[in-house]
């Protein structure tokens, strides 16, 4: 059929669809071709191929067909007993998700009508603005100021002004440990504070925890759903301690909200894929896991301590950024002067890739930040990259 026009028959919700744009540069460009800091990728060597070939043989010996066939939707009752006993909850508080990303579209699907309110900090995770918008919901993003008494009050009255005009805040989305993308993490007062808010105004936290295992330095800080299970949906994931390819992931909550997810997953894809389950358990019960763990973090640790010496060494003066305690990411921020986004076609041509800060933002804004990767890139090209960036940004600081 020649001009045909397919638009009066898309539904209204993909009028709120937007493309990835850290997606849109993997179509674009080899990331093994540039100096990429764009993605969150794990590097090749983080992978443990040898192992997880033997975990395939084991498992085919134990399970036999069983592997390649469905399976439950609230997740092999193996993998779930294995992640119970890891993190010391019932297994009735354990949902298996086709990765973390589904775990956020899921909560969301549950949770949000269009037009309801979805409080998140600013900047915050792109895929799950992603998915909050596909659902038509209404995102107020928040600053994370420093002092607990700045930040409750900075929360509590976002919340008392969207509440008196009427709006209904559903749940607030949040990555307390080395956030993606700023690599900040939350003390434990803050997260006593955001349980507290909770509780007080009705609305569920949605705490996303992909990096929380990822620790390179200081003391582990509870996790906001030990805080308060009631309140709190905790999504896991096994894309950043064993292998992203797996699409494997898991949430902690009440069986009453679970219930409402795994009724909902059934008509998304029925189940998480089985063989994946019973590898991922397999690593967990033989110590395996924490072995490519503790490998991985020695890796990233070393990784981020080059770039931070390299930003310092390199990077002209009025540039900023965290330096985050683990996680993949750290966050740069420039003089208001320059845009990223107009600087960004020239460092792809220079053999450089980032992420504009602004497409984290709920209000758009943030046009002199952004957000580097530093675990996919090979530390001997880590300084090129860099160092290009940096001269990119000396010519407009001038």
């Amino acid at each position: 059929m020649e001009n045909t026009h397919y638009s009066s028959l898309f539904s209204k919700d993909t009028t709120s669809f937007f493309r990835s744009p850290v997606r849109d540069i993997f179509k674009k460009v080899d990331l093994n071709a540039i100096c990429s800091f764009a993605g969150g990728y794990p590097p090749a060597e983080a992978f443990p191929v040898e192992e997880i070939g033997v975990a395939i043989k084991n498992v085919i010996s134990r399970y036999g067909s069983r592997c390649f066939q469905y399976g439950p939707t609230q997740g092999a009752p193996e993998l779930r007993t294995a992640l119970a006993s890891r993190y010391g909850v019932d297994e009735d508080h354990i949902q298996v998700t086709t990765s973390s990303q589904q775990g956020i579209d899921v909560c969301t699907r549950i949770l949000v009508d269009p037009g309801d309110v979805i409080l998140t900090s600013n900047p915050t995770y792109l895929g799950a603005l992603q998915s909050f918008k596909s659902y038509r919901a209404c995102v107020h993003g928040v600053p994370h100021v420093q002092g607990s008494q700045e930040y409750a009050q900075t929360w509590r009255q976002t919340i008392i002004k969207l509440q008196e005009e009427g709006h209904c805040i559903k749940f607030l989305y949040i990555i307390p440990d080395f956030q993606n993308p700023s690599g900040e993490t939350l003390s434990l007062e803050e997260r006593h504070i955001l349980a507290e808010l909770s509780q007080q105004y009705g609305f569920i936290i949605i705490e996303d925890s992909p990096y929380r295992e990822l620790r390179y330095e200081g003391n582990h800080i509870p996790s906001i759903y030990s805080l308060a299970p009631d309140r709190v949906l905790h999504l896991g994931s096994f894309s950043k301690i064993l292998a992203p390819g797996f699409r494997l992931g898991w949430i902690l909550g009440h069986p009453d909200l679970l219930d409402k997810i795994y009724v909902c997953k059934q008509s998304l894809d029925l189940c998480a894929p089985l063989m994946e389950q019973f590898v991922a358990e397999e690593f967990m019960r033989t110590g395996l896991l924490d072995a490519n763990i503790e490998k991985n973090i020695q890796l990233y640790r070393h990784k981020r301590d080059t770039m931070l010496a390299l930003l310092e060494k390199h990077m002209p003066q009025g540039v900023t950024w965290t330096k985050p305690e683990g996680g993949l990411f750290l966050w740069l921020t420039l003089p208001e002067s320059i845009n990223v986004m107009e600087l960004y076609d020239n460092a792809l041509g220079a053999g450089v890739a980032y992420v504009a800060g602004n497409f984290f933002r709920t209000d758009g804004k943030g046009f002199n930040t952004m957000r580097l990767n530093f675990s996919f890139i090979k530390e001997e090209r880590m300084e090129e990259g860099i160092s290009i960036l940096s001269s990119l940004l000396k010519e407009r600081c001038q």
